[in-house]
């Protein structure tokens, strides 16, 4: 094999591809997702061999590796486990800082999840409890959770 690669100058160019495309949810998100728009309730998924409640709702167990198949209702509140305080603005941010990202385990689930505090910020801390609150207009998207408040 040659060493051709000695004998080639490296370019490079920078450019920005724009690529639309659309994600299909699949059944278990589908299913989470059109509860919080439909009937605003937080639903989850128990796993069949630990009994491990996962909320975002999961299609198999990362415990057990089985699927799962049996849906349960959570309350929308729950505590916060951890967070981070965003102080600065960024397009790609969700919501105008400040506000916070909160790791949220909801009443009756076995895991957290990240959501947006977005007042009282002052409040925030590990052991605080939390309720959901839900957009008026809703699209089947994990911001129809508007955020979380304290309660």
């Amino acid at each position: 094999m040659t060493d051709w690669i000695k004998e080639v100058e490296p370019l490079t160019q920078k450019g920005q591809i724009s690529v639309p495309y659309s994600w299909w949810a699949g059944e278990t998100a589908g299913r989470f997702l059109e509860s919080l728009r439909d009937e605003r309730k937080i639903l989850g998924t128990r796993c069949g061999s630990c009994g491990k409640v996962y909320v975002p709702a999961r299609k198999s167990c990362s415990r057990c590796f089985v699927d799962i198949t049996e849906w349960v209702e959570i309350g929308g509140e729950g505590v916060i486990e951890a967070f981070t305080v965003v102080r600065y603005a960024h397009p790609v941010q969700p919501v105008q800082a400040p506000f916070a990202y909160a790791l949220i385990r909801l009443d009756g689930a076995d895991v957290g999840f990240l959501h947006l505090i977005k007042k009282d910020l002052e409040k925030i801390g590990v052991g605080k409890r939390v309720k959901a609150v839900f957009r008026e207009e809703r699209t089947a998207h994990i911001l129809d959770i508007d955020s979380f408040e304290f309660v």
